[in-house]
């Protein structure tokens, strides 16, 4: 099952953020040196595989003489990211620097144009495939060891981008406060009044790219024409049903989202950290099954290029799979992992069960998509 996103994610102050409005103000530190490791600077910022190091050994010995590693767009509780980088701070003798935890696929690539040339620029990147796409000549081209487990169309064949993880789009619902959605169009009925958040711009952001996808299929759309899916929110704003606020772990928490759009591990995630407080439940529309992948991308101009190469050997290792399917995230990796008896049991037998064939666009449909969405979605909901 192919499944695709971008996301606007929960917020949580850190150094990075002030580093970054630094930067765009023309202030941020130039980088004195662009990478270190045995073989020089040069060869691993072009280094396309681990063998370019002299082996794994190699890279990893090059990425602890950098000893950092810049990340951006990791909310903490996004996949089990949080466990995601501790566990490679604890495995290895690098520091993971995390900026902008709440920032949008295309403010990733935002930043690290106003930071390019210092040593604050992101090395790595996870991206909704849209923007993944439309960016992909600034992507350093890099093959992590286990690339032959990820299926063709889920990677470029020039290693500039591989798949990470994915997830099907889902309605979560505070079931105290609102009646169960059956399906995406329940959701312009009268009880839902000022109660629908989708999480983020679908101009920016793939989970609500990927919500707009969900509206079109239940709205009588397809994957080649998703007009139905933006007339689907002109009519929920002119019901009064959408909330125009990017819903977070707080505004779930506290009631102020009470029916969220977004992907299924996310609201999963939500049912299982607001247990004994909220009673956050999830439903996969089946008629809407959407799916999709984040992808993973290494910043051409990383200042820590070794770092960035060791963190995508890192993910897409069995250990950084399985700690992503330990936040509901479904592993590009998995039917290898299946097959290798590699994958971690309890946690597959914990993600949301489904019936049927979920779409999933193609790089062409979701180019179409994006150019209807830049030129129709604010004024279906201003």
């Amino acid at each position: 099952m192919r499944l695709l996103p971008d996301r606007s994610r929960p917020t949580i102050a850190l150094l990075g953020a002030a580093l970054l409005l630094t930067a765009a103000c023309g202030d941020a530190p130039e980088r004195e040196t662009a990478s270190t490791g045995s073989d020089g600077a040069v060869a691993a910022a072009t280094a396309t595989s681990a063998e370019d190091f002299g082996g794994f050994d190699g890279l990893v010995e090059a990425a602890e003489a950098e000893g950092t590693l810049n990340v951006i767009a990791l909310p903490p509780d996004w996949t089990n990211y949080a466990e995601v980088i501790s566990t490679f701070e604890q495995t290895y003798d690098i520091e993971v620097n995390s900026a902008q935890p709440d920032a949008s696929s295309q403010e990733e690539i935002n930043a690290a144009e106003q930071l390019a040339g210092t040593d604050r620029a992101p090395d790595v990147f996870d991206l909704g495939p849209a923007v993944a796409t439309a960016n992909a000549d600034t992507f350093a081209p890099y093959k992590v060891q286990t690339w032959d487990d990820v299926a063709e169309e889920l990677k470029d064949s020039d290693g500039r981008y591989i798949s990470d993880y994915g997830g099907l789009m889902s309605i979560g619902y505070d079931a105290d406060s609102v009646p169960a959605p059956t399906s995406v169009m329940d959701l312009l009925k009268p009880e839902y009044r000022g109660k629908v958040a989708l999480n983020g711009d679908p101009t920016q952001a793939g989970a609500a790219f990927a919500g707009v996808v969900m509206a079109a299929l239940g709205n009588g759309g397809s994957a080649d024409d998703i007009a139905p899916g933006i007339e689907f929110f002109r009519q929920l704003k002119a019901a009064g049903n959408f909330l125009p606020v990017d819903p977070t772990p707080a505004t779930i928490a506290s009631g102020q989202t009470p029916v969220v759009i977004d992907w299924d591990y996310t609201n999963a995630a939500q049912s299982e950290a607001l247990e004994g407080q909220r009673n956050w439940e999830v439903v996969v529309p089946q008629e809407a099954l959407v799916s999709s992948y984040y992808v993973q991308a290494i910043n051409a101009d990383a200042p820590h290029p070794a770092a960035a190469r060791l963190w995508q050997e890192f993910l897409y290792s069995d250990v950084g799979q399985n700690l992503w399917l330990k936040g509901y995230g479904r592993p590009v990796r998995e039917v290898a992992m299946v097959e290798a008896g590699t994958i971690d049991e309890a946690a597959y037998a914990k993600l949301p069960q489904v019936s049927g064939e979920a779409v999933t666009l193609t790089e062409e449909q979701t180019a179409a998509a994006a150019a209807l969405l830049s030129g129709g979605w604010a004024e279906a909901i201003s």
